[in-house]
C-alpha cells in the first residue's frame, strides 16, 4: 500500500510514536465494511488483515481485541465515500468527518442538542459561516465523545465546545476536566469537515492520503 505521493504506508507505520496520531484519508464505500480499516491495521501491527480481531467496546466502540489493544488505539469515520482513521500508541483518539452541505435543520438540530451558548453563538453567525460552525461543532462533539468510547446517547449537550470562529476547545464536559482534552480540526478536502479529539498531553499530528488499490 502507498499514499497518493508515492510513499510506503509500511514504512511511515513503522515510525508511529508515541507522542503521535497518524490520521489517514482513503476512499470508502459502503460495501467494504471494515475491510479497509483491518487492510490499515495489519500494516500497523504487522499482520494479514484477515487476522485483525475486532471487538464492540461497552458503547459500542470498534477495538482491537487483546492482546493488539495495548499496542495500537484507533477510530475511523466515514461520510459518503470518504473515510479518515485515527492511530495512535498512547492515546484513544476520536475522529468525526461529515460532507459540507447545506442543513435547512441546523439551527433547530442546535436548539434541540446542543448547550444553550453554543446555540446562541451560531445563531449570532450568518448563514454562509453557520454551515462551517455548524458542522465544525458537531464534529468535534462526536470525535470527543468517541475518544470516551460514547456515542451521541451520552448527551450532546453535556459537553460545550468553543464555536468558529473561535479556536477548537473543550470548555465544559459533564464529569470531566476539559483541560485534559485535545480537540483540532483535520484539513480534509473543501467538501468535508472533520475533527479529531483525544484526553491527555499534546500528540505530533501527521496526515495523509491512501492511494486507490486499484
Amino acid at each position: 500500500m502507498r499514499t497518493t505521493l508515492g510513499q510506503d504506508v509500511a514504512s511511515i507505520a513503522a515510525g508511529l510514536g508515541n507522542d503521535q496520531i497518524h490520521v489517514w484519508r482513503l476512499r470508502y464505500e459502503r460495501a467494504w465494511r471494515r475491510e479497509p480499516l483491518c487492510a490499515l491495521l495489519g500494516i500497523y501491527l504487522g499482520l494479514p488483515a484477515g487476522d485483525i480481531a475486532l471487538v464492540d467496546g461497552k458503547h459500542g466502540r470498534p477495538e482491537l481485541a487483546e492482546p493488539w489493544n495495548g499496542l495500537l488505539q484507533f477510530n475511523w469515520s466515514h461520510s459518503g465515500d470518504t473515510a479518515l482513521v485515527a492511530l495512535a500508541r498512547r492515546v484513544a483518539p476520536g475522529v468525526d468527518i461529515e460532507r459540507l452541505r447545506p442543513r435547512a435543520r441546523a439551527m433547530q438540530l442546535a436548539d434541540r442538542f446542543f448547550h444553550p451558548e453554543e446555540t446562541a453563538a451560531l445563531a449570532s453567525l450568518d448563514a454562509t459561516e453557520r454551515e462551517q460552525a455548524f458542522l465544525q461543532l458537531w464534529t468535534g462533539k462526536e470525535a470527543v465523545l468517541k475518544a470516551m468510547g460514547r456515542g451521541i446517547a451520552f448527551g450532546l449537550d453535556r459537553l460545550r465546545l468553543a464555536v468558529a470562529p473561535a479556536a477548537p476547545q473543550v470548555i465544559w464536559l459533564d464529569g470531566d476536566d476539559p483541560a485534559q482534552w485535545q480537540l483540532h480540526p483535520l484539513q480534509v478536502d473543501s467538501s468535508h469537515v472533520a475533527s479529531l479529539a483525544w484526553r491527555g498531553p499534546a500528540q505530533a499530528i501527521a496526515c495523509w492520503t491512501l492511494a486507490d488499490s486499484g
